[in-house]
């Protein structure tokens, strides 16, 4: 089997301490949520997220979350996070998530109506989205409930980059990746004590199956010649 390519990009979401922001950096992942939406119970207020940034490695990227939030609000965050990304889980359309002159990611849930989506009319909705996060919970639903995410309902003409998520964790990561190869995987309840509260063991295991997964096994006898992400 050979796969794209890439490494797999990791982001951990729903981050309420500093101390979790900072390992996330040592563990080498590649970016941070921190979520806006007024029904998340991992939701930060802005003036705390300013702490959490200033907390991260270089070169590991915030992403602020938001849900059917005001433009208000949406600018107040950014102010205080100073995020990279920005990523909408509610019925925002692509004027409103592209006014804020940073690029962004479009959650999408793929239960009930969302499975009959294709990535046509998905790039049609949202021609200016960098990406799509394709998530397991169902229209209108808030995401982070750790439904897990179904791969045959993603869309195989998706042409941008999505992310994984949805009832992702450390035992079944490495199955994820194999099956749907995605530009990157995104992970809040799976790696938690409770809501907002990381598990650093947890952390450092979901990252070490991701970076397994991405070892290309090259050969029908599937004994693991080059790995893209360690460079064996």
């Amino acid at each position: 089997m050979v796969r794209p390519l890439f490494r797999t990009r990791i982001k951990f979401c729903g981050l309420t301490r500093a101390g979790d922001v900072r390992l996330a950096g040592e563990l080498g992942v590649d970016a941070v949520g921190l979520i806006f939406a007024a029904r998340s119970p991992r939701r930060v207020a802005p003036q705390a997220a300013r702490g959490l940034r200033d907390a991260l490695a270089p070169l590991v990227d915030v992403v602020a979350l938001f849900m059917d939030n005001s433009v208000d609000e949406v600018r107040e965050a950014i102010a205080h996070a100073r995020p990279t990304l920005l990523q909408f889980h509610g019925g925002e359309d692509d004027a409103f998530c592209r006014k804020f002159g940073l690029p962004y990611l479009k959650g999408i849930g793929l239960r009930g109506a969302g499975a009959s989506l294709s990535g046509r009319v998905l790039h049609g909705r949202y021609p200016h989205a960098a990406g799509f996060v394709l998530d397991g919970h169902g229209a209108g639903e808030a995401g982070g409930s750790g439904q897990r995410v179904d791969i045959a309902a993603i869309p195989p003409d998706m042409s941008k980059p999505y992310v994984l998520a949805g009832g992702l964790q450390p035992d079944n990561v490495f199955a994820a990746v194999r099956a749907a190869s995605p530009w990157g995987v995104d992970v809040s309840s799976g790696i938690e004590l409770e809501p907002g509260i990381k598990d650093g063991a947890l952390m450092r295991r979901f990252v070490e199956e991701v970076r397994r997964a991405d070892c290309v096994e090259l050969g029908e006898d599937n004994d693991l010649k080059e790995c893209y992400a360690c460079g064996r």
